[in-house]
């Protein structure tokens, strides 16, 4: 049977609002299945909820905004302390986050 280790430094994140617990080095996938959270995402088309498949990066169903970043893959992202992730809601919209990210870039 597999099991975690429970040993780790814990790190709190944010999640459409609840308060989690995580441990450093956890995925953002990894810490919301553990808090019971498996629909991250809704489709553009038809609003259907979609949560991780295959937890490497080449399935894009488990994406999420993070700290106000849409389309960022839960399964490669680490938790760090305070980050705030939301489910992503349909098609993201860069054209409203490119400046965004513009600034923190420069």
């Amino acid at each position: 049977m597999y099991s975690r280790p429970t040993d780790g430094e814990v790190v709190t994140i944010t999640f459409e609002g609840e308060e989690l617990s995580a441990r450093r080095g956890d995925s953002v996938a990894a810490a919301l299945l553990a808090a019971g959270h498996v629909v991250f995402r809704d489709t553009p088309v038809s609003g259907a909820g979609r949560g991780p498949y295959c937890m490497m990066g080449a399935c894009f169903d488990c994406l999420v905004e993070i700290d106000g970043e849409p389309a960022r893959q839960a399964c490669m992202t680490e938790v760090r302390e305070g980050m705030r992730v939301a489910r992503q809601r349909g098609a993201a919209d860069y054209a409203l986050h490119t400046g965004a990210a513009a600034d923190e870039a420069a």
